[in-house]
């Protein structure tokens, strides 16, 4: 039978009770370390974020904010394409792909051919056919004549004055100002005439 007041030996007390220092001092270690890492994740946590870049410049400053949201694009339409055929979206922002429409290189009165000429076939395909080749936004399709006849009864000098100042979803001269009126009326002039 086993003796009641018979102890057991706890190896880990035993530890304990034959070296009071060596546990004092891992005590002492382990606080200190605490206390550090503790400390580090603080400093990660308040400055950490607000200089990430190289140069030691803030994140948060106006330039890096700006640099970070600039588009990394910019869309140009070109004039001489070929104009894709309408679809739901295309019509939805017409004024923008129009207004987006560079200059062309050469103007059809400047090349010598177009509104000089009186037939306006160079002004059309530089500039116009971009929205009255697919018929964007509403704008009526080159030789449609059932899109034409409503707008030819209003008179020519009527659509000239529209295609000059710019109406509905067309910008004025069609989105490039460096036409001259003339240019544009001998464009108008020769998509009527198609249309007729």
């Amino acid at each position: 039978m086993a003796d009641p007041h018979h102890h057991h030996h706890d190896p880990i007390q035993d530890n304990i009770d034959a070296h009071p220092v060596k546990l004092a001092i891992w005590i002492v270690i382990g606080a200190i370390a605490l206390i550090v890492g503790i400390y580090l994740l603080v400093q990660l946590a308040v400055h950490g974020y607000a200089n990430r870049d190289m140069k030691g410049q803030a994140a948060v400053s106006d330039a890096a904010v700006k640099q970070r949201i600039a588009p990394v694009a910019k869309v140009a339409l070109d004039p001489n394409a070929a104009a894709p055929a309408a679809t739901p979206a295309a019509t939805a922002a017409p004024a923008v792909a129009a207004a987006n429409v560079p200059p062309p290189a050469a103007t059809p009165a400047k090349a010598g051919a177009g509104a000089g000429s009186g037939s306006g076939k160079g002004t059309y395909d530089a500039v116009c056919n971009v929205c009255h080749g697919a018929g964007v936004a509403g704008a009526p399709k080159f030789a449609d004549k059932a899109a034409w006849a409503p707008r030819m009864k209003q008179g020519v000098a009527a659509l000239h004055a529209s295609a000059i100042k710019g109406k509905g979803a067309m910008p004025p001269k069609g989105g490039n100002p460096s036409l001259s009126d003339a240019d544009v009326s001998a464009a108008v002039d020769y998509m009527v005439s198609a249309a007729k």
